[in-house]
């Protein structure tokens, strides 16, 4: 259980970093929305976070949850933000989705 709680803070890690993003692009009320949802999917990864390290070794714990979110966040970044998804970055992101499935499975 308390791995599927870590994977939905690392999703929240995704939309905390994608609302800042937006709120950056944005102005005015619109900006402050997007602080908003920035401001909710932070607490709620922090949240998730802690509970999933109650069980989890911190150490896995949170180099699972910052692989997620830096995964899904260039995801994010080259689906809705127009970065390039070059050859070299893909395969660095694809190093780091292996080795985040190697933390899950060397541990305990």
């Amino acid at each position: 259980m308390n791995w599927i709680l870590l994977i939905i803070a690392g999703l929240c890690e995704v939309g905390f970093a994608s609302c800042l993003g937006k709120a950056k692009e944005t102005s005015g009320t619109e900006s402050a929305w997007w602080l908003i949802g920035f401001g909710i999917s932070l607490t709620f990864s922090m949240v998730l976070l802690y509970k999933a390290s109650l069980t989890i070794p911190i150490g896995t714990a949170y180099a699972v949850w910052t692989g997620i979110g830096a995964v899904g966040t260039v995801i994010m970044g080259i689906v809705f933000f127009k970065e390039p998804a070059d050859f070299w970055r893909m395969l660095f992101i694809t190093t780091l989705i292996i080795s985040i499935i190697g933390l899950k499975i060397s541990s305990h």
